[in-house]
């Protein structure tokens, strides 16, 4: 069974920045993609950022690029997501997941294993 763990939200100012932890459990956390969805309230779940198993290789979302960083770290089973430069509109739950296979993709159904989500309110 897998497990994803994410931690990092908060409330910040515009601007601001949070980094955001998934910490997931399994032996095979290197064979596969992972990514940061986000959902804000009365709106669909959405892509953020992905990235592939060795981690050589990284998606955002246009709505972020330039502003937030996925990376991971296979020897802690370790996903992470850099958030810089925050709006009001990056107001959303942050969920990770994991792949179901080696490749990014942009869908959740893309994705069979899911965190509970960390909430990231920006706002002055």
């Amino acid at each position: 069974q897998v497990q994803l763990v994410e931690s990092g939200g908060g409330l910040v100012q515009p601007g601001g920045s949070l980094r955001l932890s998934c910490a997931a459990s399994g032996r095979t956390f290197s064979a596969f993609a992972m990514g940061w969805f986000r959902q804000a309230p009365g709106k669909e779940r959405e892509f953020v950022a992905g990235i592939n198993w060795s981690g050589d290789s990284t998606f955002r979302a246009d709505s972020v690029k330039g502003r937030f960083t996925i990376s991971r770290d296979n020897t802690k089973n370790m996903v992470y997501l850099q958030m810089n430069s925050l709006k009001p509109e990056d107001t959303a739950v942050y969920y990770c997941a994991r792949a179901r296979n080696v490749f990014v993709r942009m869908v959740t159904t893309e994705y069979d294993y899911w965190g509970q989500g960390t909430q990231v309110t920006v706002s002055a």
